[in-house]
Order: C-alpha cells, then sequence, then structure tokens
C-alpha cells in the first residue's frame, strides 16, 4: 500500500500549514486562558475550506476523497496550535456535516450545506446526555410524532460547538420498542427554533477554545422535513460518523504529534546541561526517538482507515484500532514532550503543557478507549 503523497496533496498540504501557521497560532494562550471561541478564526477556516474538505464542490466544499481529507486534517494539525479550534473544527465536520452530507435530502444539503462548508454555520451534534456517556444510545430524549412533524424533549450533554451553535443534530428515541436498531432517528434543529436553548456552558482541562455545553430540548416542535436519514436511520448515521470522527481526528493528532517531535528535537540540539546538549543523553534521545516511532505507526494506521471510509463495510474496526492506539501516542508523546523540557514544559509560554492538556480528552471523546477496546474485543470473538 503505497502512501507517498501526490502532488495535489502535497500543495494541499503545504497550503494548510501555511495559512495555520500565519492566521490561527497568535494569541492562543490568552484564548486558551480565558476559554475564548475565535468566531472571527472560525470564518477563516471556512475561506480556507476546512468545514467541508471532503464535501462536493456543488455544495461548497472542496471535494476531497477520504485520504485526502485525512492528510489536509494531518496538515491542519501540524500548523494549527490552537488544539480546541482544531477539535470544534472536526467536530462540526466529522460530526454533523459528514451526516448531513451522507444522509440529507437535496433540499437539506441544499439548505444547509453551504453554510455548513462557509463556517457561517456552526453545527452541534447532540447525542449524548447526563445519564448516557459510553451508553449513548441509553438516551431519554424523545420525539413524539404530532401532526406533520414532531414534537422533541430531552436534554443533550458535553455537546461540543453547543453554546455556539446555529444548528443541531439531534438524536432522540422515536420508537422506544424497536431500541437500538431502528428506534432512534435524527433530526435537524436550528437555534431559533422555539424551546431550543443552550444550556451551561462547561469548564474543561483542555480544548478550552472549544464551547462545550448542554442543550435543552422542551416540546420542541419540527417539520417531517426536519428528519436526516429517514425513521429509525440514528444508528446507521451516529455509527458512520464516529467511524469518519475516529479516523480523521486521528490523522489530525499525526501533526500534532509531528510538531512537538519537531519542537522537542530543536530544543534538544540548543539546550545544555551538564556541559552537553541534553539531545546527546541517552535518557533523551530515546525518548524522542520513541516519539518518532509513534508518529509513524499513528499515521499509517490513520492513513489505512482512511482508505476503507467509503470503501469497506467493516471499517469500524479500522477506525476503533486507530482511535486506542493514535490517541494513546498522542498522549504519550506530549507527556515526553513536557518531561524533556523540564521546567520549562510545565510552563504556559512554552506551549507543550497545553497540548498535554489537550491530549487527556483524546482517550474520552469519540467513543473511550474501554469502550473502544469492548468492541474489539466483541470483533475477535471475545
Amino acid at each position: 500500500m503505497d502512501f507517498n503523497l501526490s502532488e495535489e496533496q502535497r500543495v494541499l498540504r503545504n497550503e494548510i500549514i501555511r495559512f495555520a501557521r500565519k492566521n490561527l497560532n497568535a494569541g492562543v494562550i490568552e484564548r486558551d486562558r480565558s476559554q475564548t471561541f475565535p468566531r472571527d478564526l472560525w470564518l477563516k477556516c471556512g475561506e480556507m475550506g476546512l468545514q467541508g474538505l471532503p464535501v462536493p464542490e456543488r455544495y461548497g466544499g472542496v471535494g476531497l476523497d477520504p485520504l485526502s481529507t485525512a492528510i489536509a486534517l494531518e496538515a491542519f494539525g501540524y500548523g494549527c496550535e490552537d488544539g480546541g479550534l482544531a477539535f470544534s473544527i472536526c467536530a462540526h465536520l466529522l460530526a454533523c456535516v459528514i451526516p448531513v452530507w451522507k444522509h440529507g435530502s437535496e433540499a437539506q444539503k441544499e439548505k444547509y450545506l453551504p453554510g455548513l462548508t462557509s463556517g457561517t454555520l456552526i453545527a452541534v451534534n447532540a447525542m449524548s446526555e447526563p445519564g448516557s456517556g459510553s451508553d449513548a444510545y441509553a438516551m431519554k430524549t424523545r420525539a413524539v410524532r404530532e401532526g406533520n412533524g414532531y414534537r422533541i424533549n430531552g436534554t443533550k450533554i458535553w455537546s461540543t460547538n453547543g453554546p455556539v451553535a446555529d444548528l443541531a443534530v439531534v438524536y432522540a428515541v422515536t420508537d422506544p420498542e424497536k431500541g437500538y436498531y431502528g428506534g432512534i432517528s435524527v433530526f435537524l434543529v436550528e437555534k431559533d427554533t422555539p424551546g431550543f436553548a443552550p444550556g451551561q456552558k462547561f469548564e474543561k482541562m483542555g480544548l478550552r477554545t472549544s464551547p462545550i455545553g448542554e442543550i435543552v430540548l422542551e416540546d420542541v416542535w419540527v417539520p417531517e422535513e426536519a428528519m436526516l436519514g429517514g425513521p429509525g436511520a440514528g444508528t446507521l448515521i451516529f455509527t458512520q460518523s464516529m467511524e469518519w470522527e475516529r479516523v480523521c481526528i486521528g490523522a489530525m493528532h499525526c501533526g500534532t504529534m509531528h510538531r512537538l517531535l519537531d519542537k522537542v528535537v530543536a530544543y534538544a540540539r540548543t539546550r545544555e546541561a551538564f556541559g552537553q546538549k541534553i539531545g546527546k543523553y541517552q535518557a533523551v534521545s530515546h525518548k524522542i526517538v520513541d516519539m518518532k516511532i509513534r508518529l509513524e505507526a499513528a499515521r499509517l494506521l490513520a492513513y489505512k482507515a482512511a482508505t476503507r471510509l467509503d470503501k469497506a463495510r467493516d471499517v469500524a474496526v479500522d477506525a476503533s484500532v486507530t482511535k486506542v492506539f493514535v490517541s494513546e501516542a498522542l498522549l504519550q508523546t506530549a507527556l515526553d514532550a513536557v518531561q524533556i523540557y523540564g521546567g520549562n514544559g510545565f510552563m504556559t509560554e512554552y506551549e507543550v503543557e497545553r497540548v498535554l492538556r489537550d491530549a487527556v480528552g483524546g482517550k474520552i471523546y469519540s467513543g473511550t478507549n474501554e469502550i473502544q477496546r469492548n468492541m474489539l474485543a466483541k470483533w475477535l470473538g471475545l
């Protein structure tokens, strides 16, 4: 399997890195401290096409294949030092834009995709609930048929982009008797719909420029045209979106690991201790070598899974393997970077402690690594 980049992919990668470095990194320490979502930078990302990378051009997207999308997000992770902004864009694209593109009616695509891909609209995936985290389908939100539409009641939690979203992709039970398969449907709910309201905003350990909060739905009525993919399609839509998310966020993490590796190599070549550069000490150099090994393995997993996103029915296995390995590789790499920087690594100004804080969430979102291992064990017949 040849993963040498084509000329178009190399140009795309370089353009995204150059764009991110020029436009997105100034002021990130203060934004992280104040937990400020940079809407102006979000719009700049939209102009670059990042919110619509795989979406066909006729709907405002770039029209990339899945592997090229992964390569683009890897470049974004390498060039953009604002992990929260990068995560918000991925949550918007992979858990919201992808479902509308893949399962929306033509009317829904024409209505929402141009704004979603340009960044003029921000979307939130409304799936998790206070009592249903890893057990995502134990949801209590209900959508009851009423007239020529549905009445929705429920509360969502841990909703990335929720406090600033213009459109919510809401999962709700429409047929309790069918349960997991066929009993859950998806609705596109606009923020101005009566009864729809963002709840409290949460403060996080990391990814602090990515807003997250509750979504409250009280007697929200939507027409049947707001349903995405038809009655009972929720499981299929959610599963597919998570496959894209686990793979493509993994690719973005590869970019972050690559950026950390470059920073650490440069630091180890210049920082001196006991009369020589710290990179000459085996305790340091071996940590850096392990960073390189993890990066190369992670990239291969992400690229392989990306090539199968639109081709294989069993891509879920690749997606889970990628998610577990890459998220844990990123966390270890970030921890090693802080250790190599020593006291400086613990300081905000050197910008490695923030990557460590951001990396912790990677083992939790998109399905915890424990849940991924449970699923992989079942696929292995255990």
